[in-house]
């Protein structure tokens, strides 16, 4: 589990959010809209750090008074399970990368989780669960295309040179420069098999995506400010 204190702070608030919405319907179509943010990112893109600034500015200006935004990152989707009463355990049956299919396909012929494919179904539907009640922003599983019939929806792609990225990820892994590349080429290529496996479609395509941000040239408190801008101006318009 993270360290960063507001990641615990956001699953402190998914849990109590949970909680108080566990049996009631999902908001009708006639309720206004929610916005929610969805991330895709290369990997050492800056997503995390990027999330870091959004929260409070989310909060500030796309805010409710009693339900504060919250990031569902790598750690905190996995509590996502608990919205289908799924074991937290059975996301590491659930990698971004088809290739481990092999292990998943041994646990369902021993009986130790349910068919890969519900799986992947139920983590989608708790995603979309959660986005319909707003104020939430989530990174990876393809969460963009998830969740792309939603109209409170923006959807963000990070992006950064191969060089900055073995920097960041050598700082990250305290690793060398080969270590940091083969880290960086897995982690691209399972996401983008992931994406392609479960949904047909290329995580490259602009075409999916509101707004693509190079972070090698924009530093991440400008990135939040263009996010927040951007979303303000989506949602003006579609509250009108």
């Amino acid at each position: 589990m993270s360290t960063h204190t507001y990641l615990d702070h956001g699953l402190t608030i998914f849990r109590t959010r949970l909680k108080n919405t566990a049996g009631q319907p999902l908001p009708s179509l006639s309720t206004p809209v929610r916005p929610f943010l969805t991330i895709s990112r290369e990997a050492c893109a800056g997503a995390t750090t990027l999330g870091r600034y959004l929260l409070p500015l989310l909060d500030e200006h796309l805010g409710h008074e009693d339900r504060s935004w919250m990031f569902l990152d790598k750690d905190l989707l996995t509590h996502a399970l608990t919205t289908n009463h799924l074991p937290e355990h059975l996301a590491s049956y659930l990698p971004e990368d088809r290739r481990d299919e092999i292990k998943g396909m041994i646990g369902e012929i021993v009986g130790l989780h349910p068919p890969l494919w519900e799986l992947e179904q139920r983590v989608s539907e708790a995603i979309l669960q959660i986005a319909q009640l707003g104020r939430v922003i989530f990174a990876g599983r393809g969460s963009h295309l998830v969740t792309r019939g939603l109209p409170g929806g923006f959807h963000l792609r990070l992006v950064a040179s191969l060089a900055l990225r073995v920097r960041r990820m050598q700082e990250l892994q305290q690793c060398n420069e080969a270590t940091a590349h083969r880290i960086l080429g897995e982690t691209d290529g399972a996401r983008r098999r992931y994406v392609q496996a479960n949904f047909e479609q290329n995580i490259d395509d602009p075409h999916t995506y509101d707004l693509i941000i190079n972070t090698d040239r924009i530093r991440p408190e400008t990135a939040a400010q263009l996010v927040i801008r951007a979303m303000e101006e989506r949602f003006a318009v579609a509250a009108g």
